[in-house]
């Protein structure tokens, strides 16, 4: 380290070493203030906690080149308590990686430095934090990348607040974390006492949380987080323990070293009442500049692609479910592309994913019933470089929605399969059907959702969705449905298939996945009646065929949106959107899932949520009366 602020002498070289990483450490925490007093907003007294614990990080530990944020062998750093970015910005700065002047834009329009830490504005961020509890499972999926699959021995260092100790999420990420043996993972905890409102629940009582670490086979590490020469200790502990993941639990205090806030209460996400005063009190503004270690050099151990795909085929008329389809297209897509990987939420024997597992066992990974858990890992693995699918229930990614929710923010590519979806399951009952996961990927930003009706559809779409951005999620079906599509059919992205249409079309039925099947039966009910309707395949739920829809609200007067989903944000909503511009809207018409569903079969579920072929050809009768009585 460097500095342009005189250093008093010392007799060795441990003790001038533990001087000018306490120096380090106070600067940081004037950056903060200063940080944050620029903009009048932030969190100055959660970093000046954790100042000391980042100094010793990055002045002797973390092995990280700034000006290669993509170099294999960097260690990965995740700031979980994302509320404490001036704390992170402070670090940069001192590295080299942002200037002073920069520092001082934080949190105003058009920064880089934004409130909370994000990769779209920072190459050295590895994924969005803010929300608490997101980074130590995020963590474990990086970690479990460079364990299992890179064979890179960085080390994954990740800083928490002990207020986010209270998220379950933290719990699955420290079981999943001990059971795989994580010894690249170290978990840093800032135990400063104080949440937003008030004290934490277990205050500075750091048993509490080593005995709940040590449960799931961690080593733990109990210091004074103020203390550098323990915090030295400490991370040299943790580089050398095997076999086990390392929290080292450090008693803080908020807002260290300005009287006026210290370990006061109320002074959560404030900047200071007076920084020239406290800037003083802590020394000074300061120039400190630390030559960050250089990782090893390291090669990426997985090859992008590795052979040519060759989807299944399937004869046309043959039955086959789409979630049987969805494993057996992930498993030819994995023997032809290294990069792709498979979580599953301990249900891979229904999602279909253990035929990925059987294949490629090396790359399929585990997550047991721990849905934040699984999205947080395939998060993790994507910041890696991975094409992660990750599949369980559609009704139990609810459980995760966070995770995806910042997933988006974080620009992550990841492709989410939800399985069991609608009243279609039959008997299992309302708990197991997704009958909302429509409508939530569908408002993530930049989402793209799809739902397919048939094995060679759903094999298409598994093979496109590995080259798209964003948070990617596809539905399929439990029951079997018969292929309709040959196997050189194309899907693209956004658009649709018209199945049936002629001159004299009534109207349109708008379908997709199993509904799919009923409209066309549906169809052919009403033709033997003299009431010819178009069928149109909206696979492509978000981004919407606009066009083709358009063309048949022009042609045909009155869309009838058939949907296996709540009637809010699904189907019928996407269909909507293709009119949202100012283009005249047509007679809408939406037969989804209006009631609590109960167990029954299949066929009896559809029927009492009106969305089978009977029930849809009565309602094209009533459509078709009404316009002539018109």
């Amino acid at each position: 380290m460097t500095s342009s602020a005189p250093n008093s002498s010392a007799q060795d070289s441990s003790a001038r070493d533990s001087h000018e990483l306490a120096a380090l450490g106070q600067q940081l925490r004037v950056d903060s203030v200063r940080a944050a007093a620029a903009v009048g907003s932030g969190h100055p007294t959660s970093s000046m906690s954790a100042a000391d614990l980042m100094a010793v990080l990055l002045g002797g530990h973390l092995r990280y080149d700034f000006d290669r944020p993509d170099h294999p062998g960097n260690d990965r750093f995740i700031l979980s308590k994302g509320h404490a970015s001036p704390l992170l910005y402070a670090a940069y700065k001192a590295a080299g990686a942002v200037t002073d002047d920069e520092l001082l834009t934080f949190r105003k329009e058009g920064s880089r430095l934004q409130g909370h830490p994000t990769p779209r504005a920072l190459p050295w961020v590895e994924v969005a934090t803010g929300s608490l509890g997101q980074g130590l499972p995020v963590a474990v999926g990086m970690a479990l990348s460079g364990k299992r699959l890179e064979q890179i021995p960085y080390r994954v260092w990740v800083m928490c607040g002990d207020s986010e100790l209270a998220e379950g999420s933290i719990w699955e990420a420290a079981e999943h974390a001990g059971y795989e043996r994580l010894d690249n993972l170290t978990a840093v905890v800032d135990v400063n006492r104080l949440g937003q409102r008030g004290p934490t629940r277990h205050g500075w009582n750091l048993k509490a949380y080593a005995d709940r670490f040590k449960a799931f086979d961690w080593h733990v590490i109990e210091i004074d987080g103020h203390d550098v020469d323990a915090i030295d200790h400490a991370y040299q502990e943790a580089a050398s323990t095997a076999g086990q993941p390392t929290v080292i639990l450090a008693r803080t205090r908020k807002g260290k070293g300005v009287a006026a806030v210290e370990d006061q209460e109320g002074k959560h996400g404030k900047p200071l009442p007076d920084a020239d005063e406290a800037i003083q009190e802590l020394g000074g503004v300061r120039d400190v500049r630390v030559q960050v270690r250089k990782p090893a050099a390291a090669r990426i151990m997985h090859t992008i692609r590795s052979g040519h795909l060759e989807l299944p085929r399937h004869d046309v008329g043959e039955e086959i479910a789409t979630r049987d389809a969805y494993g057996q297209a992930l498993t030819a897509l994995g023997s032809a592309r290294g990069d792709v990987v498979a979580v599953d939420g301990e249900v891979g024997d229904s999602t279909r994913t253990e035929y990925f597992a059987e294949a490629h066992p090396e790359r399929y990974f585990e997550c047991y019933i721990a849905e934040q858990q699984l999205v947080a890992t395939a998060v993790g693995l994507a910041a890696r470089g991975w094409v992660p699918y990750a599949t369980t229930f559609a009704a139990f990614l609810t459980r995760a929605y966070d995770f995806v929710r910042m997933a988006a923010i974080s620009g992550s590519g990841i492709n989410l399969v939800g399985s069991h979806a609608g009243v279609a399951i039959g008997e299992d009952g309302p708990s197991q059907m997704g009958l909302e996961d429509l409508a939530l990927f569908r408002a993530v930003h930049g989402s793209t959702v799809l739902y397919p009706c048939d094995a060679h559809q759903t094999g298409r779409l598994i093979a496109q969705m590995a080259e798209l951005d964003g948070v990617r999620y596809l539905r399929t079906t439990r029951g079997a449905t018969p292929v309709i599509y040959g196997p050189g059919e194309e899907f693209p992205i956004g658009g649709s298939k018209v199945l049936r249409s002629s001159d004299a079309d009534r109207l349109t039925l708008v379908a997709a996945g199993v509904t799919l099947h009923e409209a066309l039966s549906a169809a052919e009910l009403l033709e033997r009646e003299g009431i010819p309707v178009r069928v149109i395949d909206l696979y492509s739920v978000k981004p919407v065929d606009r066009r083709t829809l358009r063309e048949a609200a022009e042609q045909t007067g009155c869309l009838v949106t058939v949907e296996d989903h709540r009637e809010e944000g699904g189907l019928g909503d996407a269909v909507l959107d293709a009119f949202t511009d100012g283009a005249p809207v047509p007679r809408l018409v939406r037969l989804a899932v209006r009631t609590m569903p109960g167990s029954a079969s299949p066929e009896e579920q559809l029927r009492a949520a009106g969305i089978d072929a009977q029930s849809i050809a009565a309602a094209v009768r009533l459509l078709v009366e009404e316009a002539v009585v018109r």
